[in-house]
């Protein structure tokens, strides 16, 4: 089977944190890329920035993942464009802090679309064109939260978290005999704008500097952990030492330490 001169992959959420290293990760190695996000500004600027130092061609497509009718846009856009998905990065996301009643249900509804509907519906739209082609690259980029026990507030970022997750075994596994690799990148505390956006940074900037990882060290091992068909990938020694507590540890003691920082998150909702 003829193989393209270079592959392209498509990174949503590139303008900014994990989405952004990505983006550049998958440019030093040579991908073309169509890069996806609401802020065309920011968007715009990367594309010229990565165009001129890897000579990829980077073209932005500005869509707002909120609507429910933007994966297939998304979708038509690539095809008539002649542009061949080859890497789908889904990784646009948001906190929504505060007890699960304190938000309406339209703003879960947006979220739940973003988090979970969303990257389901890319990976279901672009994944038969790898197949078809015998190869494909998936990075659903999770968390850590979606490994380790629930506690109060941001009921729903925990729990699509781990949905992410368990979608991408499943995927993994009907795909990986095709030449198509599956990962859930699950990082912990990062340093991006994400908590500026969820409203957390000053409590999270309370915690210890050996918990946080910079955007370009989570991407790197991101984008090798696909490479090397691992399906679920926690970056960071410290992270998997915690991912591995958490298998260990009795349920009742973690469920009192969920309930303790829980607590502490759910009032800066308040």
């Amino acid at each position: 089977m003829d193989q393209p001169a270079r592959r392209t992959a498509l990174v949503t959420g590139a303008s900014a944190g994990i989405g952004e290293a990505l983006a550049r990760v998958f440019a030093e190695h040579g991908f073309d890329l169509v890069l996806v996000a609401r802020r065309e500004e920011r968007l715009q600027a990367l594309s010229r920035e990565l165009g001129d130092r890897f000579q990829v061609d980077a073209r932005v497509l500005v869509a707002d993942l909120a609507d429910p009718a933007a994966p297939a846009r998304i979708f038509e856009k690539c095809r008539a464009g002649g542009h061949q998905v080859d890497a789908l990065v889904n990784n646009a996301g948001y906190g929504l802090g505060g007890r699960f009643l304190d938000s309406s249900w339209d703003a879960h509804a947006r979220f739940i679309q973003v988090m979970v509907t969303a990257p389901a519906e890319l990976t279901w739209r672009f994944l038969p064109g790898m197949l078809d082609r015998g190869y494909g690259r998936i990075i659903n980029v999770a968390s850590l939260a979606g490994l380790v026990p629930a506690g109060a507030g941001h009921a729903l970022y925990g729990a699509s978290k781990a949905f992410m997750i368990k979608f991408s075994e499943s995927v993994a596994l009907e795909t990986r005999r095709h030449g198509v690799h599956v990962t859930a990148l699950c990082p912990g505390f990062t340093h991006t704008e994400f908590h500026d956006v969820s409203g957390t940074r000053e409590l999270v900037s309370q915690l210890p500097k050996w918990m946080w990882m910079d955007a370009e060290s989570v991407a790197r091992d991101g984008y090798d952990a696909v490479m090397r068909g691992q399906i679920v990938r926690v970056p960071g020694r410290k992270n998997r030492t915690i991912a591995l507590l958490v298998r260990l540890l009795p349920p009742s003691l973690l469920t009192s330490v969920a309930r303790r920082q829980g607590r502490r998150f759910r009032k800066a909702g308040e």
